[in-house]
């Protein structure tokens, strides 16, 4: 008899967030490799045109597929909510909080559901986020604290803010993200930045005129340092680009030494890291630094606030700095000289090995086969 891990793959059919679907793609891409003998991977989707489809091309090696009678965002409602589930039970796991949240039984009908927390936004930045979004995420950590079998989270200083915010008790697990599978520069790098409008050589940041993501901070550190390069500035919101440049402009950067774009695929994201002298993580929140740990992944240097994460993730793989002099100071020495710049690059490197979908994959396996 198969024992069937099925999967939540609403990310794939009806992505809500970038970093979400990479991360629901990639751990059921790599569940489907470390499957052990006598287990198969099976999906769980919301109504969605041509969803077969759209997993077949994203996850090879889903054996089938339990279609939900609603589209995402009403299932996502509906589970809000505790409305009973149509798609049975068995063991569920969700790279996400959206799960059939209600009462099973673990012991003699062998349920078990298991959901995912990449950050705690709805907690430590409620007032950036739409009020529908804060609601859902709140409400379904509620029905996680009461229903789920286990509550994975990247890291442990993730793990111990949850604890503060919700009563768990062991069923919280820590297993990390990763780059994406295979992530690395690409051999058209080149092309790919001239297509974007990037230049070579420049220093990277990631986030949006939030205030939780402290681009001023980077911003600041960067002209305080008197390192003359342009500043490339990934993941910002459409509506927020003009606004990013008159921060940094702000700052004293001039406008025309600013590049900002939005979501970019893993390809072109790998490009423009190709391109990047440093990466600057000024952000303090809770949540997986994505971008942190694909720089690690491709050996970029990394500049990191002091955080509690980026402790955790970092390590000894790049800088961590207590404030905007100490990033400043921080990227001078980085870019001292091109012998300095190659060593970090290499602590870098070391410590993106760190990170595996594939040992990810392996310990979610373990994980349902613990519960």
């Amino acid at each position: 008899m198969t024992a069937l891990l099925r999967v939540m793959l609403d990310q794939i059919v009806a992505p809500t967030d970038p970093a979400s679907a990479m991360a629901s793609r990639e751990l059921a891409r790599a569940l489907v490799a470390t499957a052990p003998e006598g287990c198969a991977v099976v999906g769980i989707v919301p109504h969605a045109a041509d969803a077969a489809a759209l997993v077949e091309a994203s996850v090879p090696g889903v054996t089938e597929l339990t279609r939900a009678p609603l589209p995402r965002r009403e299932l996502a409602a509906a589970w809000q909510l505790g409305v009973p589930s149509s798609i049975g039970g068995g063991m569920i796991h969700s790279p996400t909080l959206l799960a059939p949240l209600v009462k099973h039984d673990r012991v003699h009908d062998l349920d078990q559901t298991v959901v995912t927390l990449w950050d705690l936004d709805a907690w430590e930045r409620p007032g950036e986020l739409a009020r529908t979004a804060v609601t859902w995420h709140r409400s379904m950590l509620k029905r996680a604290a009461k229903h789920a079998d286990a509550v994975v989270v990247p890291s442990h200083a993730l793990a111990e803010r949850l604890s503060e915010i919700t009563a768990l008790g062991d069923r919280v697990r820590v297993i990390a993200g990763a780059a994406p599978a295979g992530f690395a520069v690409p051999v058209d790098e080149v092309g790919r930045r001239r297509a974007l409008g990037l230049p070579e050589g420049f220093v990277m940041v990631s986030g949006s005129t939030a205030p939780s993501a402290r681009l001023a901070d980077a911003f600041d550190a960067v002209v305080r340092s008197g390192v003359d390069l342009p500043v490339v500035v990934l993941d910002v919101p459409a509506e927020d680009e003009q606004a990013v440049v008159a921060l940094a402009v702000d700052a004293g950067i001039a406008s025309e030494s600013v590049h900002v774009h939005g979501a970019l695929d893993d390809a072109d994201r790998a490009a423009v890291l190709g391109g990047a002298v440093a990466l600057m993580a000024p952000s303090r929140l809770q949540s997986f630094p994505w971008r942190v740990v694909e720089a690690l992944a491709v050996g970029v240097p990394v500049i990191a606030a002091d955080s509690a994460v980026h402790r955790e993730v970092v390590w000894d793989g790049g800088s961590l700095v207590a404030d905007v002099e100490a990033m400043a100071d921080a990227l001078s020495t980085v870019l001292g000289s091109a012998e300095v710049v190659d060593r970090f690059a290499v602590l870098a490197a070391d410590r993106g090995r760190a990170f595996s979908w594939l040992s990810a994959a392996e310990r979610v396996w373990q994980l349902h086969a613990d519960l």
